[in-house]
């Protein structure tokens, strides 16, 4: 699959080969599903439990006569109404992730690019380099581009500083490295935006 490689101000240039083995993936809506679904589950926390009523280091004997001292009836210090005593159906410890092999995870991936780049909602770019890191510049650079209400750019080893600086009280805008691209990020945007040194890294990570 040809793509034209634009700059940032929106001028076409050269075409460029999208590697079929990467972009060329029939997407499967089941696959997809499954990773998000872990994505979401693996960023959760585990809920931490409280200790109860049997967890507490009390003492068992009563706390006082059955009658005539005047207060309740309690049985021992690990009652829940006692400072340091057990809670009372207090929060069981959880985790929420579970496993998917790695192999759906990359498959999974290689769907969400191809998604998009058979819908023609990916974008290439030479360089995320800016001349002047001004957000009102960028903002006017980027309109012309037509994006839609959410883009993420995917940059090489790490999202070019300017970019980074320019594009962050941009409302719709994300950007990482291409080491941080995920099915998720990749599928809740309207534009996937790559650059060339991301497109490489991107096809490298599943070639190597």
């Amino acid at each position: 699959m040809k793509v034209k490689v634009h700059t940032i101000d929106g001028k076409a240039g050269a075409d460029i080969d999208l590697n079929d083995d990467v972009f060329g993936v029939d997407a499967r809506a089941d696959i997809l599903h499954r990773v998000v679904s872990w994505q979401l589950e693996k960023r959760r926390g585990p809920a931490r439990a409280a200790r109860e009523r049997s967890d507490v280091s009390r003492t068992g004997k009563k706390f006082g006569n059955q009658k005539g001292g005047g207060t309740a009836r309690h049985g021992d210090r690990a009652a829940p109404i006692f400072i340091g005593g057990g809670k009372a159906h207090g929060p069981r410890a959880r985790t929420f992730g579970h496993s998917l092999n790695k192999k759906i995870r990359t498959l999974g991936l290689k769907m969400a690019l191809s998604d998009k780049a058979k819908g023609g909602k990916i974008l290439v770019l030479d360089t995320l380099e800016l001349k002047d890191a001004k957000t009102k510049a960028l903002a006017g650079q980027l309109g012309k581009l037509e994006l839609g209400n959410r883009a993420l750019f995917i940059d090489g080893d790490a999202v070019h500083e300017s970019f980074a600086m320019a594009s962050a009280n941009l409302i719709g805008i994300d950007s990482m490295p291409a080491m941080g691209a995920n099915v998720y990020d990749i599928l809740r945007a309207d534009t996937l935006v790559l650059t060339r040194a991301g497109l490489e890294k991107l096809e490298a990570r599943f070639n190597g």
